[in-house]
């Protein structure tokens, strides 16, 4: 046993924290103490206690528990954590700017119900809606030229994640109609609508010419969602058999028949859209989405492990072809 560990308590104290909120990192793996004393109490090692330090200090800065443990095991670099956090704040400010001004509008009226009557039309005509997130999108499907080109059913395939969690909420808050106003511009951007098609790629080829209904499709898309979150839950590795084989299902459901028969050629044709991907415009897009719908973290973490999966068998399959 090491001399130089405190006990729960004495960590707790020189952090400024509870030996409560101590423990509850320990309960859920965030950091697990190094040793435990011979009555089975738990003690903190200096390292132990630099890294509650830190979470202790991203906590403090309203980081989530889920951010703080990427960055902890290195998922998310420092610099990347630090820059998402500037942004949500900064939507925050944003937020509590608009909801001021409101307030100062409001507060111009002399009698109480005109000026209830006129907070309720002001937050009414900034709010967003379903119908106005509905039309929104309807009006950009129009504009992206390959996806107008689909059949209506494969329209609708292409934004079923997006519809779910995104347009299909019914509660927001302002914070959210100013995520949503960003969302907005961005994907106004021509740009961004370009990074889009390239990144969908693989579906518009495959939906041009599909191996099963659309229905079918959204089936199996829904089916490795939940397998995906499972795996999240479970922390198991890229590498790991289960996670292997969801990566298998999920690339392939992008094949269209003649792909299908070779799979293998079309693991590395997937691979190629995905070497650039995703880019800037499509990494602030999942952000907003996530400011939008929390919810939305666990399609982007799932995603990352599927592309990390299939990097590892592509490196797995390189090897065992490379001449010895």
């Amino acid at each position: 046993m090491r001399k130089d560990t405190k006990t729960i308590g004495e960590v707790a104290k020189l952090l400024g924290t509870t030996v409560k909120t101590v423990r509850y990192y320990d309960d859920i793996a965030l950091l697990k103490p190094s040793c435990h004393s011979e009555g089975g109490h738990r003690l903190y090692t200096p390292e132990d206690i630099s890294r509650l330090r830190l979470i202790t200090t991203l906590r403090y800065l309203d980081f989530g528990i889920d951010e703080i443990r990427q960055v902890m095991e290195g998922e998310i670099p420092f610099t990347t954590a630090l820059n998402w956090q500037i942004e949500a704040l900064e939507t925050q400010v944003s937020t509590l700017t608009n909801m001021i001004s409101i307030l100062r509008q409001a507060k111009e009226h002399d009698s109480t119900d005109t000026s209830l009557h006129y907070l309720n039309e002001l937050v009414d005509s900034l709010s967003m809606n379903a119908d106005k997130r509905n039309r929104f999108i309807s009006s950009k499907v129009e504009e992206i030229q390959v996806l107008s080109q689909l059949p209506a059913e494969w329209q609708d395939t292409f934004l079923y994640l997006f519809n779910k969690y995104i347009i299909n909420e019914v509660k927001v808050t302002a914070g959210q109609s100013v995520a949503w106003n960003e969302l907005q511009a961005l994907m106004n951007d021509p740009q961004y609508l370009e990074d889009l098609v390239h990144y969908e790629l693989p579906f518009f080829n495959m939906a041009m010419h599909p191996r099963v209904p659309a229905v079918s499709w959204i089936r199996t898309l829904e089916n490795i969602r939940f397998r995906v979150e499972a795996a999240l839950q479970q922390r198991l590795s890229a590498d790991s058999a289960v996670v292997q084989t969801i990566v298998e299902d999920f690339v392939m459901m992008y094949a269209s028949p003649e792909q299908f028969r070779d799979k293998a050629a079309f693991f590395r044709e997937y691979d190629q859209f995905m070497l650039h991907a995703p880019t800037e415009r499509l990494e602030r897009f999942n952000k907003l989405c996530l400011l939008l719908n929390p919810k939305w973290d666990v399609i982007v973490r799932g995603n990352a492990l599927l592309m990390q999966g299939l990097q590892w068998k592509l490196r797995q399959e390189g090897s065992h072809s490379a001449p010895c």
